[in-house]
């Protein structure tokens, strides 16, 4: 599986090898860009689509290598953009992309889809000199089709596997090809998008980082959406570093989404400033045993460990806490801004798709039900019922409920009581709860059960608190070091 370019022991070295240390070597002329894509092509076609089939990458970029050896060129000549400078990212398949890659969510609805402009945090990648690789499967429509299908199911790209055991243990989703190519170290870095866990699920199954950032820090224009109230697209890596590297360039302000406008100016973007080794000194984060409560045994081993580890580090854990509250959630909200969402995003695509609102991707995956319907499309159905014009009294109470629940008398008034930093929540469990408030989350990965499946540890803060998530995830990975590359 070695490259011709690169001699084993430079790739092996190289698989794990961080953002800062890569543009070390590039700065010194070790390895160029080029090396990069190269050995990650090479390890994709062993490993994701032959060999144990992963299957995390839907599309290649056609024009990655001439890029990078662009931005070799120009390094050369001019210096680095950035950190991304030369670096190669993948980005979940429902990012648009002008370019020769398609954007299709894994739907074949969407499968000659080319979107007309790029995403805003695209725009962004390529400003700072970052290498788009290719394109991550997915859970189709991120996971608001049908209600059983599986984590990295589409029926575009097929099923993604985990690769700490493939066919044997759950990739998590949506977000699953970015997750579970970042593990099998198919990419530097990779972008996932988040509604409901959708980071921070497969950035637990796959023992990797994933960032899921407040509402309005990264734009969502570009993005195929299910919910103007939780979506964002977030950072995935193998580090907190790296990923805190990404979060920080690919934040800013975008005119066409206004709630990027909503963030305080007091607030400091430069996330790479928060990477304490020392930061959990003095922090008070709060568990719930609710959560604690569902782990099995083995889970709850390596959870119970973690914890013990933050104490030992400083922090000082409160377990005494009642969260979240005994209420029902419901799918409301999601189910009637998805429809308006949808149906905007269809309206604008080109000739070449062949349906331009939910009604005719429904009645699209009637006709190819062999392929399209494997797992049938119950959320679609049911999203379509609704009027979609965000009229309805069951949602305008939904809405109401969720961020009263979620925000007011949930995680701000659980924080105030016990006066907390932050959350801590096992794996991914409790997620909807901040995805509702759209208050940020980052995993860690915090070891295996017996069975070899990795096991997250996530940590959730108000709104616009990621520089404090940053701080006490670096200080518990650096410590701890619970990342081990998968061997099978």
């Amino acid at each position: 599986m070695y490259s011709h370019f690169l001699n084993k022991w430079q790739q092996d070295y190289l698989l794990e090898t961080t953002v800062d240390e890569l543009q070390d070597y590039m700065e010194k002329g070790e390895i160029t860009s080029r090396d990069l894509v190269l050995m990650y092509q090479n390890r994709i076609a062993c490993l994701d689509q032959d060999g144990p089939k992963i299957n995390s990458i839907i599309e290649m970029n056609p024009e990655a290598l001439q890029i990078a050896q662009a931005l070799d060129r120009e390094r050369k000549y001019k210096g680095p953009r950035s950190k991304l400078h030369g670096i190669p990212v993948l980005l979940k398949d429902n990012i648009d992309t002008e370019d020769k890659m398609r954007t299709s969510a894994g739907s074949i609805a969407l499968e000659e889809h080319v979107a007309r402009e790029d995403a805003f945090i695209v725009k962004k990648l390529r400003q700072a000199g970052a290498v788009i690789l290719g394109k991550a499967n997915l859970t189709e429509w991120a996971n608001f089709m049908a209600d059983n299908m599986p984590n990295g199911y589409s029926s575009r790209g097929g099923q993604v596997l985990n690769p700490y055991g493939p066919g044997e243990l759950d990739c998590g989703g949506s977000s699953s090809g970015s997750a579970a190519a970042l593990a099998a170290n198919f990419t530097v870095l990779a972008i996932g998008t988040e509604t409901s866990g959708s980071i921070l699920s497969p950035a637990s199954d796959n023992s990797v980082v994933g960032i899921k950032p407040t509402v309005g820090l990264w734009s969502r224009s570009g993005i195929i959406p299910i919910s103007h109230s939780q979506d964002t697209a977030g950072p995935m890596a193998r580090t907190v570093e790296d990923a805190a590297i990404l979060l920080e360039i690919l934040s800013g302000p975008d005119a066409k989404d206004p709630v990027t406008l909503t963030k305080k100016d007091d607030i400091d973007g430069r996330y790479t400033n928060y990477l304490n080794a020392h930061g959990l000194k003095g922090t008070r984060l709060g568990v719930s045993q609710e959560f604690l409560n569902l782990l099995e045994d083995s889970e709850l081993d390596v959870i119970e460990k973690a914890i013990k580890n933050l104490e030992n580090l400083g922090a000082h854990i409160v377990s005494g806490i009642t969260y979240p509250p005994k209420i029902d959630w419901d799918l409301n909200v999601l189910l009637h801004e998805f429809k308006v969402g949808i149906n905007t995003y269809l309206r604008n695509t080109g000739d070449r798709v062949p349906v331009k609102s939910l009604t005719e991707l429904i009645n699209f995956n009637y006709r190819n039900k062999e392929i399209a319907l494997k797992y049938g499309q119950e959320r679609l159905l049911k999203s379509n019922k609704t009027k979609g014009t965000l009229t309805e009294p069951e949602y305008l109470k939904s809405r109401e409920h969720d961020l009263f629940y979620s925000k007011d008398k949930g995680i701000d008034a659980v924080m105030e009581e016990y006066n907390l930093d932050a959350l801590i929540f096992p794996a991914n469990l409790g997620a909807n709860i901040p995805a509702r408030a759209g208050y940020p989350s980052i995993t860690v990965p915090a070891g295996y059960n017996s069975t070899g499946k990795p096991i997250g540890l996530t940590f959730t803060a108000k709104a616009y608190e990621e520089g404090k998530l940053i701080k006490i995830a670096y200080s518990y990975e650096q410590a701890v070091s619970n990342r081990v590359p998968p061997q099978k």
